[in-house]
């Protein structure tokens, strides 16, 4: 059940009909993209006893933005007790020349449970593009009962591309994507989930109840190929029709 909803702009929600009481919502941005100057901010709780689910109608596009200016995304989403959230927005497709501020904060109670994911595309690979020039400022964190307990955090900006091909940074992929599970069940999916990771992806359990798993792919394609399945394990053998699309 909707109890309290607010939009104005090009940023847009969109409830698509379910057959369970959980609320899917889908977020829209009729602007087509992100760029320098623009400001898009949401804010979302799965209040006590709930289940809310987020995602994107398609990819996330930031574009070429001029030198002096950044395009901004600030996401704030709380988790209430005995309530569940899975934050699974489509991938962020980076063009190069774009300029991105992203920040993600997500305020959970103590027995919350949460989903979240987060994926890069770099360039448009198909067309032979290269991140020759981005600039990027990008935080997640995670608290539990007021404390942070998951904090990452980057900071780039020049030739992506070149310091991507660093054998020991990314050794030239062109996808990546960072999921963090939530849960008192998390400890039981790490043995199942590193066993479904490709040699260029990780799982650690980080502390009690919470487990982060890191993936590198050559392209959006192959980053798909994996993430699917992840989140489809950790979600009760669910996605959002979005991802199916």
């Amino acid at each position: 059940m909707l109890n309290k909803f607010r939009q104005s702009g090009s940023f847009k929600c969109l409830f698509p009909r379910t057959n369970t009481p959980d609320l899917d919502a889908v977020l829209l941005n009729t602007a087509g993209g992100i760029t320098g100057g623009d400001s898009f901010r949401f804010s979302g709780k799965a209040a006590k006893g709930t289940a809310l689910t987020l995602t994107t109608q398609a990819c996330e596009r930031a574009y070429k933005a001029k030198p002096q200016e950044c395009g901004q995304v600030t996401n704030h989403l709380t988790v209430e007790t005995e309530a569940r959230l899975n934050w699974l927005p489509q991938e962020t497709i980076l063009f190069n020349g774009s300029a991105l501020d992203r920040r993600l904060k997500i305020e959970m109670a103590p027995d919350a449970e949460m989903l979240m994911v987060e994926p890069l595309v770099f360039g448009r690979i198909a067309m032979g593009e290269t991140l020759t020039d981005i600039r990027l400022n990008d935080r997640i964190e995670i608290q539990r009962h007021g404390k942070t307990v998951f904090l990452d955090a980057i900071r780039f900006s020049g030739d992506w591309q070149k310091h991507l091909s660093k054998p020991h940074i990314a050794n030239g992929a062109g996808a990546m994507a960072l999921i963090v599970f939530a849960s008192e069940l998390a400890e039981g999916h790490l043995d199942s989930i590193r066993k479904m990771l490709p040699e260029d992806g990780g799982a650690t359990l980080i502390q009690d109840g919470l487990l982060a798993i890191r993936i590198l792919a050559d392209n959006s394609l192959a980053l798909r190929r994996t993430l699917m399945p992840v989140l489809r394990r950790l979600n009760k053998d669910t996605l959002p029709r979005c991802w199916m699309l």
